[in-house]
């Protein structure tokens, strides 16, 4: 894609929706940690429906601790890997009691110290409670970005350069959830909806659907 097409890429998702976000729920900082920890190989509807209650009886890293972990266990079991991200939680909890004071950190380097907190986490959190120009990368991006050719790469490091390369100013703070959205309801893994896609003329990709099956 070109500057001018790139711009119009998103010019055209800004308009459709013009202030995206992320779809798992939240109230703080904390809860949106553990939200997308837990959200690795899972929905968001998912991740949404066994947070739901937990969230109402935790909101610090002290009150998971307390939870414990076979407590919170319970509450994610419907989750995929639950046992490995409730360990995951409840030792993340532990470093930001003992280290921060109970509070998320507001660096990518603090917070892919803590257990379970990858890159693609860390700029969830930086982008969606911290307001930083960020790209998480996940699957839906990676695939958008390879198939339309806004960002090749062959892994989601490459892709996330990038974006961070191309992505035009105004649209920096929105771009992932853009993204996210248009792969996750569009331009989808096995059926791409090309035939309703706002982005269509812009896209490379060779094999369109540009009749609805």
């Amino acid at each position: 894609m070109t500057r001018d097409q790139i711009f119009e890429f998103f010019r055209r998702l800004a308009e459709a929706n013009p202030s995206p976000e992320t779809e798992l729920l939240f109230g703080n900082a904390y809860q949106l940690v553990v939200a997308v920890a837990l959200s690795a190989q899972a929905t968001d509807v998912g991740v949404n429906k066994a947070t739901r209650a937990l969230f109402r009886a935790v909101q610090t890293p002290q009150q998971m601790l307390d939870l414990g972990e076979e407590g919170l266990r319970e509450h994610i079991k419907t989750i995929g890997l639950f046992n490995t991200k409730a360990k995951n939680v409840i030792a993340l909890s532990q470093l930001l009691v003992d280290e921060f004071g109970g509070e998320v950190p507001s660096t990518r380097e603090e917070l892919v110290r803590l257990p379970g907190v990858g890159r693609k986490t860390a700029n969830v959190v930086l982008n969606c409670w911290f307001g930083q120009e960020t790209f998480a990368v996940d699957t839906h991006i990676f695939r958008v970005g390879n198939r339309t050719g806004l960002g090749k790469g062959k892994n989601p490091d490459q892709v996330e350069a990038k974006l961070e390369k191309r992505v035009p100013a105004p649209f920096r703070m929105g771009a992932h959830h853009w993204l996210i959205l248009h792969g996750r309801y569009v331009c989808k893994a096995r059926t791409p909806e090309c035939w309703r896609c706002p982005v269509v003329d812009l896209c490379s990709f060779k094999a369109k659907v540009l009749e609805k099956k």
